[in-house]
């Protein structure tokens, strides 16, 4: 088939994708969603025995990875869809990111562990500031470096 229109050769740009407030917006219900099934992991693991050091680190490294890579599927397909691209570039963005939000996670929440006070919400408290610190890390990272749109090219 021979096409008419002069432009028909042309890659058209797909959907609009839902914007900055949108993709904060799902960032955050995800977001919200692996948070709690990250505490619930730590909490979990806590409550099973891993509540003292070495552990309780141990678990805070489980339950990040259990979150976040559950954060990044859900992202990746209803946050930062237009953002998406198969490739190794991609995934070893996304590798690099999360070790790096591990080891302040992980990090920050043994910092909190010994300077809260002693009360019986301190592990949570010292989760609630690695996770908070962590979330902002992810967000700015993955949508203006992993899932960052690419500009059509014009030829």
């Amino acid at each position: 088939m021979v096409a008419t229109e002069p432009q028909s050769d042309q890659t058209q740009p797909g959907p609009a994708g839902p914007g900055l407030l949108g993709q904060l917006i799902r960032f955050g219900v995800i977001g919200g969603f692996c948070a709690l099934l990250d505490l619930g992991t730590y909490s979990l693991l806590r409550a099973i025995g891993m509540d003292a050091t070495p552990w309780v680190d141990l678990a805070r490294a489980i339950s990040f990875v259990v979150g976040t890579t559950t954060a990044f599927f859900l992202n990746r397909r209803f946050t930062f869809a237009d953002g998406r691209r198969d490739g190794n570039a991609q995934v070893g963005s996304f590798v690099l990111l999360y070790a790096v939000t591990f080891f302040v996670a992980v990090g920050v929440n043994q910092l909190m562990l010994h300077v809260l006070p002693e009360s019986g919400w301190k592990a949570t408290l010292a989760w609630v500031v690695s996770q908070a610190t962590a979330t902002v890390i992810n967000f700015v990272m993955l949508k203006w470096v992993v899932f960052r749109v690419r500009p059509v090219k014009e030829n």
